[in-house]
């Protein structure tokens, strides 16, 4: 068990899918895993393993932001030798031909966070993607029938950016705005793990709009079965 997981040894897949809200990842274990057994509730933040085709696979609630992921999938690496970890979340698009409920396959992920500027004392790290899973959650959208963009997006500590930085963001490429996955690559990186952020559109920054509640559910729902069909490829 680590400090903020309580889970034995052998309780976590290798594959764990990674919501930000643990709600989420009770939904996804009870909606889409056979028998699922949930190994933690520690601070809330639940944690369920199950079968999904025969193979098995988690789901952990991260919390929101880069600290709070930071926890705990350093501790999925670390203890529960995790090696697939995909972040299934939402972020805001920045791009204008970007629609609502569009999945975004995050290949690299800029940040504004001081976690990096720490840990490399001033240098600069550029968190990326595997490409395997990169490349198989692409082809997987494909079979069915998703929405995607595949490019940069933006892990941010602040939700409520009043400076209105995504503007540079976006003159430089971003696709979108959320609070994870930079952390995340960064740990795969360290730790020589498989990582990707699965991302769906549920507001947009620069048209305005936000889908609504139903509705992100059915493209949670769609993002859920990507990321799914991914991490139990044979081809990763």
């Amino acid at each position: 068990m680590s400090t903020h997981i309580n889970a034995p040894d052998g309780a976590i897949a290798e594959s764990v899918l990674l919501p930000g809200d643990p709600l989420r990842a009770k939904f996804i274990a009870e909606t889409f895993l056979e028998n699922p057994v949930c190994y933690n509730q520690v601070r809330g933040m639940y944690g369920y393993t199950g079968t999904y085709k025969g193979k098995k696979v988690s789901v952990q609630g991260t919390g929101m932001g880069q600290p709070s992921l930071s926890i705990y999938v350093t501790e999925l690496f670390k203890f529960y030798n995790v090696q697939k970890a995909v972040r299934v979340g939402t972020c805001g698009a920045i791009q204008k031909d970007i629609a609502l409920r569009d999945v975004l396959l995050a290949n690299a992920a800029c940040s504004d966070s001081g976690l990096n500027t720490m840990r490399f004392n001033g240098l600069h790290f550029a968190p990326v993607a595997d490409f395997s899973l990169l490349k198989e959650a692409d082809s997987q959208a494909e079979k069915l029938g998703l929405n995607r963009k595949v490019g940069l997006c933006v892990s941010s500590d602040m939700f409520y950016d009043d400076k209105a930085n995504w503007k540079l963001w976006a003159e430089y490429g971003a696709l979108g705005v959320e609070m994870e996955a930079a952390e995340l690559y960064t740990l795969a990186a360290k730790f020589k793990r498989k990582a990707l952020a699965i991302l769906t559109v549920s507001d947009h920054i620069v048209l305005g709009g936000e889908t609504s509640a139903e509705e992100r559910q059915t493209s949670f729902t769609n993002m859920i079965k990507l990321a799914l069909e991914t991490v139990t490829s044979p081809a990763v």
